[in-house]
């Protein structure tokens, strides 16, 4: 489906279409999922990575008593049951849904991952891994510590599932270690020498530094200067759906997402020689993620590659600002 040019994913011809077409590479599915998503088949889909809304009154939601937002999401996660295949599965990533904040209460958590367990549980999903990704730029707070992870579920249909294992390693920390005289496998490599598991901790931090170093999963959100931002205020970075895709599902394999946002799954699947179909309520997000795939598919698109190391920021500009304010009152 693609071909590299000077580092640069570039697609010969991608098939899209706005309604559901097995034939087609990406179709866009506008308008309200719990709807759209009947059109799709019985076990049709290998893999549903998705952020659902989290019910903090963003733009594109409606904020509801937390009970309410739970028990209309019920129907939704059946049809991601019926829709996804045997050996197919879920990466469902969450935040914190917070109570509002008054002058004499401070607001509350309710970790999301912890309340649609029981709703996965429920619908016989079994849990795979709870990864924890952590990042430097997210939610402030004075009357609590400042929110700076969030998680993604990675529930399986049944226990005959994909996970390829090899496609996802990062070196191994001590290349070439051997088991020590006296072991009954002395002498031989330690580690598996095509790399190690990258682990359920993907992180940002910069005691870490970069993955291809250290075996961390490492990628920031995209904010501020990132160069996948656009105004949508919660969009997946490509990283992450790429790192999903590659373990999770085949080539030529199918990726839904529920609540597309700007078209990141779409761009990482496709990326990765798999199909997508996305779904998406609002008419501007939609636009834009068909202007980001067409964009890919000219090699136009910014986007930050598998692996790239993170800059780190030295705050030397802000440090010199400081001073100069400082001499000069």
């Amino acid at each position: 489906m693609y071909e590299k040019i000077d580092g640069l994913m570039l697609t010969k011809s991608i098939k899209k279409s706005n309604s559901y077409n097995p034939d087609s590479d990406i179709c866009f599915l506008k308008g309200d999922v719990f709807i759209k998503i009947k059109n799709i088949p019985n076990e049709s889909i290998s893999l549903i990575i998705s952020s659902p809304p989290y019910n903090i009154n963003k733009e594109y939601e409606e904020k509801k008593a937390f009970d309410v937002y739970l028990k209309e999401m019920q129907p939704l996660l059946k049809e991601l049951k019926r829709v996804l295949k045997n050996d197919g599965a879920i990466c469902w990533q969450t935040g914190n849904y917070l109570t509002k904040s008054t002058t004499r209460r401070p607001a509350e958590i309710f970790p999301l991952d912890i309340f649609f367990y029981d709703e996965f549980k429920r619908l016989g999903f079994k849990l795979r891994n709870r990864v924890v990704w952590h990042f430097r730029s997210g939610m402030h707070a004075k009357k609590r510590l400042s929110g700076r992870y969030e998680t993604m579920m990675w529930y399986t249909k049944s226990d005959d599932f994909i996970f390829n294992l090899d496609s996802i390693r990062v070196p191994q920390k001590y290349q070439g270690k051997v088991f020590p005289k006296g072991h009954k496998k002395a002498g031989q490599l330690s580690g598996n020498p095509a790399g190690m598991n990258p682990s359920d901790f993907w992180t940002i931090d910069e005691l870490i530094a970069d993955e291809f170093d250290r075996g961390i999963w490492d990628f920031p959100n995209v904010k501020a200067n990132h160069p996948e931002k656009t105004n949508h205020p919660c969009s997946f970075p490509i990283e992450l759906v790429e790192r999903c895709v590659k373990a999770f599902s085949n080539k030529k394999d199918v990726i839904l997402d529920p609540f597309a946002g700007v078209g990141s799954t779409a761009i990482g699947a496709i990326k990765n020689d798999r199909k997508a179909i996305i779904c998406e309520l609002d008419t501007a997000y939609i636009k834009l993620a068909k202007k980001r795939i067409n964009l890919f598919e000219k090699g136009k698109l910014s986007f930050r590659k598998l692996g790239m190391k993170i800059k780190e920021a030295t705050g030397k500009v802000a440090e010199k600002k400081f001073e100069k304010n400082k001499l000069s009152s």
